[in-house]
């Protein structure tokens, strides 16, 4: 299964995570956590942006092959998670 991404196709058949986070800002560090912690630390924290993540990384590789799609609202990650989902289902 084929996925047109704003950042190219994407096999689906190969990913072996697929998983929404937010990039926050915290104390000069960037970093990629999950949206219940998130918001369980909305007033402490700066949202730089949100994700998806698409890792295609094998247990045996070294190397992490991943696409990331990022978005600037929740409403637009969970939008495109939606249309991901139909292709999965």
């Amino acid at each position: 299964m084929i996925y047109k991404s704003k950042k190219g196709d994407l096999d689906l058949e190969k990913i072996t995570r697929l998983y929404p986070a937010v990039v926050v800002e915290m104390e000069g560090q960037q970093a990629e956590m999950s949206l219940e912690w998130c918001e369980m630390y909305a007033g402490r924290i700066k949202i730089v942006n949100y994700v998806l993540v698409f890792d295609f990384t094998l247990p045996t590789d070294d190397e992490k092959t991943k696409t990331v799609l990022e978005f600037t609202t929740k409403e637009a990650l969970l939008d495109e998670m939606q249309e991901v989902a139909k292709f999965l289902a």
